[in-house]
C-alpha cells in the first residue's frame, strides 16, 4: 500500500523530529539532578520510543498495531493549579557556551518539545489519506499533549511555570458575552 506524497512527506517529517527528541531527552535526563525530573523525562522518552517505533514498523509493512484513540484517566483537578504571578524571576538566554542545563532549562526544552510535536503531529494527521496512519498521528499528539501538561504541573508546583490572571470580572464579562444558541 503506497502512502500519498503529503503522508510520505509529513511522516518522514515526524521521524525526524522523533528523533531528535528521544536524543535530547537522553542528555537532558542525564544532566537533571532532581530524580522527579529523571523519572519524568526516562517515562516520555520511552513513551516516544513507541510512537516512533509504532510510526516506522506501519510505514515498513503496513500491519503493525491498529491503533485506537488514545485514553488518559489522569486528569488533573484545577485545585492543583498553583494561579497568579508570584515575582517570576527574570529569564533571559545563557550568552555563553555551557556543558551543564540546569533543571529549568531542561524542563523549558521537555515542555517545548512535547508542544511542538503535538502540533506538528496533529498538522500531519490533516494530511493522511491512510486511516491508520492518521490515527497514529493523532495519538501521538495526544500522548505529547499529556506529556506536556505532565512537565507543566511539575513546573508549576514548583514556581517554574507560573499562570497569569486576569481580574475575575474582566474574565466574566469577556467570556459571559457568549450565549447559548
Amino acid at each position: 500500500m503506497p502512502f500519498g506524497a503529503h503522508e510520505a512527506l509529513e511522516v518522514h517529517e515526524v521521524l525526524t523530529a522523533k528523533v531528535c527528541m528521544i536524543d535530547h531527552f537522553l542528555q537532558y535526563e542525564m544532566q537533571a539532578s532532581d530524580p522527579t525530573l529523571k523519572d519524568l523525562i526516562r517515562r516520555h522518552r520511552n513513551s516516544a520510543l513507541r510512537n516512533y517505533n509504532e510510526l516506522v514498523s506501519y510505514t515498513h509493512d503496513y500491519t503493525g498495531v491498529v491503533p485506537n484513540e488514545v485514553q488518559f484517566s489522569q486528569v488533573a483537578s484545577p485545585d492543583t493549579i498553583q494561579y497568579g504571578l508570584r515575582n517570576p524571576a527574570p529569564v533571559t538566554p545563557i550568552g555563553a557556551p555551557t556543558t551543564q542545563l540546569y533543571d529549568e532549562q531542561i524542563c523549558r526544552a521537555v515542555l517545548h518539545s512535547h508542544k511542538n510535536s503535538a502540533k506538528n503531529n496533529m498538522a500531519a494527521s490533516l494530511e493522511c489519506a491512510d486511516p491508520y496512519l492518521r490515527q497514529m498521528l493523532m495519538n501521538t499528539a495526544n500522548t505529547a499533549n499529556y506529556n506536556a501538561y505532565e512537565v507543566f504541573e511539575y513546573m508549576n508546583a514548583r514556581g517554574l511555570y507560573q499562570v497569569p490572571t486576569m481580574r475575575d470580572h474582566t474574565a466574566k464579562t469577556m467570556l459571559h458575552s457568549y450565549q447559548p444558541f
